[in-house]
């Protein structure tokens, strides 16, 4: 348990640091690409430890009545968030150039501006209410406070770093997916969705609910 509690705040503090001035000071002095790569480096080790780290720990009592159908629920709409937001997306590495484009919020990105992490924090969230013991409290609320305060300090940054194009991407898009749609400020083009990115999520939602039982040990249904 010691171990998952120190691999979880290592992972914390490894995402943390792309919103504070820390990295623009490693960036200097490493240089982009370099800085990039280390961090993904550190990413990675710290998410093993904490993939070993949890399934090393026993569960313990539960804290609540666990819901384990409700990841069966909210799973779909987590991978059809993910999989859809990685197109145009203006949030993502590297992709700062698309926020100067004529129409900057397109597809999903017109419900969140954050559709990757808010289908990482629907993965977190069901599967804390599902096991409800102390570990998984521990391992799954790590990542549920990487996407929910990791995207607030993403924001906050482009905003210091992109200016007017982040403020005028801010104001068509939430960060509370369909926000903006509710308050006026953008629509949903479902033509711009389509039906191969959201088919592509359903699809490895069904894959890895199949093989949940042999990749992690735990029958969900």
């Amino acid at each position: 348990m010691e171990m998952l509690v120190l691999a979880t705040g290592a992972f914390l503090l490894t995402h943390f640091v792309s919103g504070t001035p820390l990295r623009a000071a490693l960036v200097r002095a490493m240089g982009e690409w370099p800085y990039r790569g280390l961090y993904s480096l550190v990413a990675f080790v710290t998410l093993g430890a904490m993939i070993w780290a949890y399934a090393a720990t026993p569960p313990g009592a539960s804290l609540w009545t666990p819901l384990r159908l409700l990841p069966l629920l909210l799973m779909p709409f987590a991978f059809i968030l993910a999989v859809a937001g990685y197109w145009r997306n203006p949030t993502m590495v590297g992709a700062d150039k698309l926020l100067k484009s004529d129409d900057p919020a397109r597809g999903m990105i017109r419900i969140t501006r954050h559709p990757l992490m808010w289908g990482i924090m629907l993965w977190a969230a069901s599967h804390i209410l599902a096991n409800p013991d102390t570990p998984s409290l521990v391992f799954f609320g790590g990542f549920l406070l990487v996407g929910l305060l990791g995207t607030i300090s993403q924001d906050r940054r482009k905003a210091r770093t992109s200016g007017e194009d982040w403020a005028r991407f801010a104001r068509l898009t939430s960060h509370v997916p369909f926000v903006a749609v509710a308050q006026g400020r953008n629509r949903i083009v479902w033509r711009e969705i389509g039906w191969l990115r959201p088919a592509i999520g359903i699809a490895l939602f069904v894959v890895l609910l199949l093989a949940h039982g042999w990749l992690f040990g735990a029958r969900p249904y």
